[in-house]
C-alpha cells in the first residue's frame, strides 16, 4: 500500500493550490496587492514634508505599509476567508480527507508569504521610482528585514486562523475583522508618526504586534539616527523579536485549541 505524502509535502501542495485559487479572484488580487501601493501614492503625494534629517514622510510610510501588509495578508485575509470557507462547506470536505490540519495551515502560510512578496516588491519599487526611497545598504538591515517578514508572516497567519472563530458567519466576517485592523493601523503608527499619537494610544498599541512590526521596519528603512526619535530612543530590536515570538506562540496555541472545521 502506497504511503501518503508527508505533512510538509501536503502543505506545499496545498499552498500551491491556495495561490492558484487566489489568483482566480481578480478583485482580491487587485485589492490585496495594489491597495498598499495606492495608499503610498496618495499619502506620499499629499505629505511631502521632511520629518527628520534625511527622512521624508514617504520613507516613514513605506516602512509602516510593509508591516501593515503583513497584518492585512495574514490576519485580516485569513480571518475573513476561513469563515467563508467554513460556510461553503470547503473545510468540512477537507476534514474528510487524509490531509492533516497542519498541512492546511502550511498552505495558508505559503499563500500569505507569496502575497507579501509581491506587495513588498511593488512597495519598494514604487517608493524608489516615485518617492526616492533609500534602500538599506548594510547586510545586517536586510537580515533584520528577512526575519521580520518571516516572523511577522507566521504570527499574523496564526493569529488570523485563531481569530477566524470569532465571526459567526462568512458574510459578517469583514464587518468584524476590518475595523480591528483599521484601528490597529491608526494606533500603531502606520498612517501617522507614532510619537505624535496620544500617550494612551501608544500604550494600547504596544500590546499588539503591529506596533512592533512597524518599528522594526523603520529600523530597516530609516537611518539609525532616527532611533532617537522613537519612544524608547532606540529601535528595541530584541524586544520586537521577543514580543513577536510571544504573539506567534499565542496565535499557534489558540489556532490549535479553537479552530473549527464546521459551523456550529
Amino acid at each position: 500500500m502506497k504511503s501518503l505524502p508527508s505533512t510538509l509535502a501536503l502543505g506545499l501542495r496545498r499552498g500551491n493550490l491556495e495561490i492558484r485559487q487566489f489568483l482566480r479572484q481578480r478583485e482580491s488580487v487587485v485589492f490585496t496587492l495594489l491597495f498598499p501601493l495606492i495608499l503610498l501614492a496618495i499619502f506620499g503625494s499629499v505629505f511631502k514634508d521632511t520629518i527628520a534629517p534625511g527622512v521624508t514622510f514617504s520613507q516613514y510610510f513605506v516602512a509602516g505599509m510593509i508591516a501593515s501588509g503583513l497584518v492585512n495578508s495574514g490576519f485580516q485575509q485569513l480571518a475573513i476567508i476561513i469563515p467563508m470557507e467554513r460556510d461553503f462547506g470547503s473545510l468540512k470536505r477537507l476534514r474528510g480527507t487524509p490531509m492533516p490540519a497542519a498541512s492546511y495551515f502550511i498552505g495558508k502560510t505559503i499563500l500569505v508569504l507569496a502575497s507579501m512578496f509581491f506587495q513588498v516588491v511593488l512597495l519598494l519599487a514604487g517608493g524608489v521610482i516615485f518617492f526616492h526611497l533609500n534602500l538599506p545598504t548594510s547586510a545586517s538591515k536586510w537580515i533584520t528585514f528577512t526575519w521580520l517578514i518571516l516572523l511577522g508572516t507566521a504570527s499574523s497567519t496564526s493569529l488570523g486562523i485563531a481569530f477566524s472563530v470569532v465571526p459567526k458567519s462568512g458574510r459578517g466576517a469583514s464587518a468584524v475583522v476590518s475595523p480591528v485592523v483599521i484601528i490597529l493601523q491608526f494606533f500603531s503608527g502606520v498612517f501617522f508618526i507614532f510619537t505624535q499619537l496620544p500617550f494612551w494610544m501608544q500604550q494600547v498599541a504596544a500590546i499588539f504586534p503591529l506596533k512592533w512590526l512597524t518599528q522594526g521596519m523603520r529600523s530597516v528603512f530609516l537611518p539609525d539616527s532616527f532611533a532617537a526619535s522613537e519612544v524608547a530612543h532606540s529601535w528595541e530590536t530584541g524586544r520586537t523579536l521577543g514580543i513577536l515570538l510571544i504573539w506567534l506562540f499565542v496565535g499557534t496555541y489558540f489556532s490549535i485549541k479553537t479552530f473549527k472545521w464546521e459551523r456550529e
